[in-house]
């Protein structure tokens, strides 16, 4: 570790601590207010553009996918509130949660059960669109339900899509890739799960496995499809259509609230906790939400020990320019949606001023917290998406973040959500495994 990497160690508390493998809760003293955002890498217009290009893919969408027929070719998942769970984690962690605690059930998102349904469903959409319209195939206004037809299955069979991944976005680039008839290649990195190798290439995905980590299967899906005119690279680390897709999730989840009459205000604030990879997915995610709530929303995201790569590119300062590796972390862990060296520079930069906090938490939480959920309230999520809930089991740390913020008078009356990220199409055979790891 070279003398720069150790200054922050000295001078930051939760870097030493990730450095040692402690769990550690980072507040973010670069966040701002609203008028004071001064985000110019993405606008808010993008998130109206990335919406209206899903609803004029839902009637394509519930013609391939019949599971979309009842939201009418909308993928959209639950927001339920688990007050049993939070019982538990007053309980069992002492957390002193006040206020409702709610799961945003993206675990359960239809066509590929993660959060990655919402950022790489559309960003492979966008693909497409694109090349039909280039082609003059489509138009806007068409009913596109017509892209389920030979004629496009033939055209979109000529073009390649590939991309890097440990797990989840791998399954929704794959699933929806070959559904429109794309020769799709997933690049995927020691940490996978053979259970998503297996579904992949029982959907006609090309699965190329390494034994390294995120990062070098990233890079070797970059350099491959580079080689290739007519491949297409998703891009997590860079990927502005991710993002968006992602984005949409504010209004959304704002329209959720308003049905079941939460308000959210200065009076009524409303704390999300995202787990966090290289940080697309949360970083889209609280995009959306903060252009959907302003100041009155708090983001958190959450990161695995051994994987907390985010906390130390934000608390550094360093963004992509730092990997967990730098500071001797092996960034080995069972969360393998979240088990990433390098964070993305795009997102950490476009974030930095809206992230409230980042908190890390040891596997073996993961385990108990996913039980925990299962016997409170008969739900289940995969083991990366219990990080979901590690700021609310850290209620010192959360009390100085609350107190920061002036709303130590407010918390009677917050809405908290752990964003479940992924589990819903887990075997159940892997879900009796994972019950029993970590005892």
């Amino acid at each position: 570790m070279n003398n720069e990497l150790k200054k922050y160690i000295e001078t930051v508390p939760a870097v030493a601590d990730a450095a040692a493998l402690k769990e550690t809760f980072w507040i973010n003293e670069k966040k701002r207010k609203e008028k004071d955002w001064n985000i110019t890498e993405v606008c808010p217009d993008q998130i109206k553009d990335a919406a209206d290009r899903l609803k004029r893919f839902a009637p394509y969408l519930k013609t391939v996918f019949p599971e979309l027929e009842k939201t009418d070719g909308i993928i959209e998942s639950e927001l339920r509130e688990i007050s049993r769970m939070k019982n538990f984690l007053n309980e069992e962690y002492s957390a002193g949660i006040e206020g409702r605690l709610m799961l945003k059930m993206d675990s359960d998102l239809p066509v590929s059960g993660s959060v990655k349904a919402r950022g790489g469903i559309y960003e492979v959409l966008k693909h497409a669109e694109d090349l039909a319209l280039e082609a003059g195939m489509l138009k806007e206004d068409d009913d596109y339900s017509i892209l389920a037809g030979k004629e496009f299955q033939d055209f979109f069979g000529k073009h390649t899509v590939q991309v890097g991944s440990t797990g989840n976005l791998g399954m929704s680039i794959g699933i929806m890739s070959a559904k429109l008839g794309f020769h799709v290649i997933v690049h995927m990195s020691a940490d996978a799960k053979q259970w998503k190798k297996d579904l992949l290439r029982s959907r006609g995905v090309e699965v190329i496995e390494y034994q390294d980590d995120y990062c070098a299967a990233v890079e070797q899906g970059r350099k491959n499809s580079d080689k290739d005119p007519m491949s297409y690279f998703v891009d997590d680390e860079n990927s502005q259509n991710l993002f968006m897709g992602y984005s949409v999730a504010g209004e959304r989840l704002k329209a959720q609230l308003e049905e079941q009459n939460i308000p959210v205000d200065e009076e009524h604030p409303l704390f999300i906790y995202i787990p966090c990879g290289i940080g697309g997915a949360p970083g889209g995610v609280t995009y959306g939400v903060k252009q959907a709530f302003g100041d009155n929303v708090y983001c958190f995201f959450t990161e695995p020990t051994h994987a907390c790569c985010m906390m130390l590119g934000m608390a550094t300062g360093l963004h992509d320019g730092v990997s967990v590796r730098d500071f001797d972390i092996d960034g080995r862990t069972d969360a393998d949606g979240l088990a990433v060296g390098r964070p993305s520079a795009f997102v950490g930069r476009v974030v930095e001023p809206l992230v409230s906090g980042i908190a890390t938490i040891s596997d073996n939480k993961l385990y108990d917290l996913m039980r925990g959920l299962l016997k409170e309230e008969e739900i289940f999520i995969e083991p990366s998406s219990c990080a979901a809930f590690a700021a609310l089991i850290r209620p010192e740390d959360m009390q100085d973040c609350i107190e920061r913020e002036g709303l130590s008078e407010k918390m009677k009356n917050v809405t908290h959500i752990a964003w479940a990220t992924g589990g819903g199409m887990v075997p159940q055979e892997t879900r009796d495994a994972y019950l029993k790891m970590g005892l």
